[in-house]
């Protein structure tokens, strides 16, 4: 039984006790969380100046006790044999001490903290509690990982060859460290540690005691296999902070681990692997993807993708749509310019005050829940509300020639740090029986996806086993099917939001159901019939 403990508690913020816990998952919270840096800063400015008022004074007194002390001890035993004296050395050490002990306790730093909390809860920001801070440093981890980060760069506030951000102290560096120690994740605990440690080494002052960090990397020494190496950190530990509380009993546990192997001589090289086994069997094209990194593409197929003018439709013969088709078999288009600034705008500002955690349906049971493989905030906007939303949904009829009676109220979701969406379906497959039960309108036969703000770097849409990715573009919608024909889940469909590298991230969802599809886009005379473009009716040209 392993028998090393670690203290796992996270310091944070505590000026405010109305903390919400997921504000790392949705960047336009964030955003709204820096004004509060500024009512801190004047806060404290206000506390340090009453404060030095207050210590000014006890220095006076101390000053006058010094004095007189001065006296006394020059007139030796015979002060207090003078009257007078022996009064005012009575009332120094009684009510003059009352006041001097009642002056250093006259701290008013709660004063100034509950000026702070009432600030918030007038203006209604929210402030960041500790799962904010695992999420913070989870999504560093995450964004390392698909972008191919180096440690070292991030912790100096380089990403991609480019310095985009403030240098992170030892302490900074500590905690991704432990956030990743927290998960079971040893690879990125090893990693950020010995940054951490080789921060440490050029502070003055230091920000965290290097025994933290050696229990912490030695740990994750042995978890990658590495036991020698961890009982030269432990003893090292030990040698340094000799009351360690586990130091010695660790060492004696490393060193009976090793009984009758060679435990001195050169240490052996760390070999820090990145485990595989994370559920997403995917991962490596899925992160392939996301750094642009796409499999070329038949010559002969690129040949057949084209673009075009929409206008199958009355109001489009005045008003055309520019479709981009993106790749056939599953059929994938872009339509191009499809939403206005304004709309983008609207939609994004009567969304932010309903946004709420992203959830994920249960395959077993149906119901919403949160999950770690979906970060960002959404909310669900009614065509009612305004005549912009009513306007898009009516649009989207216009775009994908389907019935949208049986459509999903707009989704509207805002992306937070390293926001992402691992890879997924949007219908349900056949186990998950109690998917869009409540709805009654069937399976989702296919998504619109309106990109409404983009990110400078990351944010793709990426189909995992078509090889194919889309990167973001503004105002623009890609729009798929997600099922057969048949009415059969196409496997192929498979996708995934990949992470926010830099920027911000707002799409809108509009899922269409297939009750009520019958005639707009009824089942075809093969079960290999695909459509050639948006729309596609013929009946009678199908893939052999």
């Amino acid at each position: 039984m392993i028998r090393i403990f670690l203290r796992t508690s996270i310091v944070f913020l505590s000026l405010c006790s109305c903390t919400n816990a997921d504000l790392f998952t949705a960047i336009a919270d964030m955003q709204h969380m820096l004004g509060s840096e500024k009512d801190v800063t004047s806060v404290i400015d206000a506390y340090i100046e009453e404060e030095q008022g207050r210590l000014e004074q006890l220095k006076r007194y101390a000053e006058e006790y010094v004095s007189r002390n001065a006296h006394a001890d020059g007139v030796g035993p015979e002060f207090v044999t003078n009257p007078i004296n022996a009064y005012l050395l009575i009332k120094r050490l009684t009510s003059e001490w009352r006041q001097v002990e009642a002056m250093m306790r006259d701290n008013r730093a709660e004063k100034f903290i509950k000026s702070i909390t009432d600030r918030r809860i007038e203006s209604k920001v929210k402030f960041p509690g500790e799962e904010d801070l695992s999420g913070a440093a989870t999504a560093l981890l995450r964004l390392q990982d698909t972008y191919k980060l180096d440690s070292y760069d991030l912790s100096n506030g380089i990403i991609l060859g480019k310095k985009v951000g403030h240098k992170l102290t030892a302490h900074d560096t500590f905690e991704v460290g432990r956030a990743a120690y927290n998960q079971k994740d040893y690879y990125h605990t090893l990693t950020w540690m010995q940054v951490a440690l080789n921060k440490l080494e050029n502070e003055n002052p230091r920000t965290i005691e290097e025994e933290e960090i050696l229990e912490y990397l030695a740990y994750a020494l042995y978890q990658q296999g590495n036991i020698r190496r961890a009982l030269a950190m432990t003893k090292k530990l030990a040698k340094i902070a000799p009351n360690h509380p586990r130091a010695k009993g660790n060492v004696k546990w490393y060193e009976d681990m090793l009984e009758g192997k060679e435990k001195e001589g050169e240490l052996p090289p760390i070999v820090n692997k990145r485990i595989e086994d994370d559920g997403i069997v995917e991962r490596d094209a899925y992160e392939a993807l996301c750094r642009g990194e796409i499999p070329p593409i038949d010559p002969k197929e690129e040949k057949k993708l084209y673009c075009y003018l929409k206008r199958d439709r009355p109001f489009l013969k005045l008003a055309p749509i520019k479709v981009e088709i993106l790749r056939y078999e599953p059929l994938v288009v872009l339509f191009k310019q499809i939403i206005s600034d304004y709309e983008s705008e609207m939609v994004q500002e009567l969304a932010a005050p309903k946004l709420k955690r992203a959830t994920v349906q249960n395959a077993f049971t149906g119901e919403l829940e949160t999950a770690s493989y979906r970060i960002s905030k959404s909310a669900w906007l009614k065509g009612a509300e305004h005549p912009v939303v009513d306007r898009i949904n009516k649009r989207v009829g216009d775009m994908t020639n389907l019935n949208q009676e049986t459509s999903e109220e707009l989704q509207v979701a805002n992306y937070g740090l390293g926001g992402h969406y691992d890879p997924h379906f949007d219908f349900a497959r056949k186990e998950e029986v109690n998917a869009f039960k409540k709805l009654a309108t069937g399976n989702r036969i296919a998504t619109v996806l309106f990109y409404m703000e983009v990110p400078e770097w990351g944010g793709a849409t990426v189909f995992n086993q078509l090889g194919t990715a889309v990167f973001p573009s503004k105002n623009d919608a890609l729009f798929w099917y997600n099922l057969y024909r048949s009415g059969e889940g196409d496997l192929r469909t498979r996708h995934a939001a990949c992470p926010v590298l830099m920027g911000v991230k707002w799409v809108s969802n509009k899922w269409i159901h297939e009750r009520g599809q019958e005639f707009t886009r009824p089942c075809g005379l093969d079960e290999n019939m695909a459509e050639r473009f948006v729309g596609d009716l013929n009946p009678y040209e199908y893939k052999n």
